[in-house]
């Protein structure tokens, strides 16, 4: 079991992965060796997330994500296969840690009466300031 935080993880068995060639460094050895790491997990059909953190990881998961729930991380950084491997699974990790903490819910507080005094006088304030502005008639 992969440890994600101290109440999830997730099986090895639930990461697929796929090597590619990749371009970047590497001298002529790119062209032989299969060095980028894709890491593919199946976030919607994960028996080990619960249905909130799934939620969460698919939104967080943004273009990563497919429209089947699968999430695709790709790491063509280093040169071997097994520090690229590394980093995409350090990734996943991280959106998983991200999405297992649950967003602090607002508590709606009202402004202090102060506020709303200071708002009003700065109203006052404006409209005497504005209205001194204007042409005085002749008639008066």
């Amino acid at each position: 079991m992969i440890r994600v935080t101290a109440d999830l993880s997730i099986g090895p068995a639930e990461i697929e992965w796929r090597f590619v060639r990749a371009a970047g460094p590497g001298g002529q050895n790119v062209n032989k060796v299969a060095t980028a790491a894709q890491l593919r997990f199946d976030a919607a059909h994960s028996p080990s997330l619960p249905p909130d953190v799934r939620r969460r990881l698919l939104a967080l998961a943004g273009q990563r994500a497919t429209a089947d729930g699968v999430i695709v991380i790709q790491a063509r950084r280093f040169r071997t296969q097994a520090r690229n491997r590394a980093a995409a699974l350090g990734q996943l990790l991280d959106l998983l840690r991200r999405a297992s903490v649950a967003p602090k819910r607002r508590r709606q507080t009202s402004a202090p009466s102060w506020v709303e005094r200071e708002r009003l006088q700065s109203k006052r304030r404006n409209s005497e300031r504005k209205g001194s502005r204007r042409q005085v008639s002749v008639d008066e």
